[in-house]
């Protein structure tokens, strides 16, 4: 969530902060009772937004058939998978994909022998890659160091908290072999972050994405030849290891706008950089 969308969750919060702190002046009848039924339904569904835009703010924009305008002379169809832009009568369909590289190696379990090798043979799998690809095709990477120290003790937090939840899984007498299992993991996947901390390696917050372009007589027709064309791109780059997932809603709209400005802090991105791990 950008900070304009963190402004208006908070606005809206306060309202019903207000609501509920001012319902008791309409006293304790039936009306009382309305007033904090509407606060507690108002505070679960914007809770509910917040956590789940990105599934309901495209759902909600099909339903009603709402199309954006992110820039002048684009507009987000009510797909809310594509921007659209209409030349001379020729269409052109831009969309994304996301495409870190890098999410799967800080998650392993542990510290691969062979990493060096894999990096060293990495151009000439990406030019065997995108040699079968036929139209052009935009990799976005947008990084920001990180302080150190502070991500070190975020790492170390964690694998407290799931050791203090192992501790008490092992100790009750229901105790769930996969539950058990899962916690192991994660545990041993944390402490091999703080290893290759510890070893030197510089914590980087890392957003990258895939864009390409299609071109149709008509909307639908560009729509369509763009959703192949991602289609593709997924397929092709899986070899490499990329977690590739189509943008699509309110994402959607944050990509586009990195075709103008850059974000200038960590700060201001945290949320993609953390849904790409």
């Amino acid at each position: 969530m950008d900070e304009l969308g963190i402004g208006y969750l908070m606005f809206s919060l306060l309202i019903i902060f207000v609501v509920i702190a001012t319902a008791n002046t309409v006293g304790h009848g039936i009306l009382y009772l309305l007033a904090i039924i509407f606060a507690i339904i108002a505070l679960a569904l914007v809770a509910g937004m917040n956590w789940a835009d990105s599934i309901l703010y495209p759902a909600a924009m099909k339903l009603l058939g709402i199309s954006v305008e992110p820039a002048k002379g684009y507009h987000v169809p009510k797909s809310q998978d594509a921007i659209v832009k209409n030349v001379n009568g020729l269409f052109y369909a831009t969309g994304y994909l996301t495409g870190n590289v890098f999410a799967y190696r800080f998650k392993q379990e542990s510290i691969g022998e062979d990493e060096d090798q894999q990096m060293a043979d990495a151009p000439e799998r990406w030019e065997r890659t995108v040699m079968n690809i036929k139209f052009p095709f935009k990799f976005h990477i947008i990084s920001a160091g990180r302080e150190v120290q502070k991500v070190r003790d975020e790492l170390e937090g964690k694998r407290s908290y799931q050791e203090y939840q192992l501790s008490r899984l092992m100790q009750s007498n229901s105790s769930n072999e996969m539950a058990v299992t899962d916690i192991q993991r994660k545990i041993r996947t944390l402490q091999t972050q703080i290893d290759r901390i510890a070893q030197g390696e510089k914590p980087i917050a890392s957003l990258m994405y895939v864009e390409t372009s299609a071109v149709g007589v008509s909307e639908k027709a560009a729509v369509d030849l763009l959703s192949e064309q991602l289609r593709e791109l997924q397929v092709s780059l899986s070899v490499l290891d990329l977690q590739m997932s189509r943008i699509v809603g309110r994402e959607l709209y944050t990509i586009f706008r990195f075709n103008f400005a850059v974000p200038l802090t960590e700060s201001s991105i945290a949320s993609e950089f953390d849904r790409q791990g």
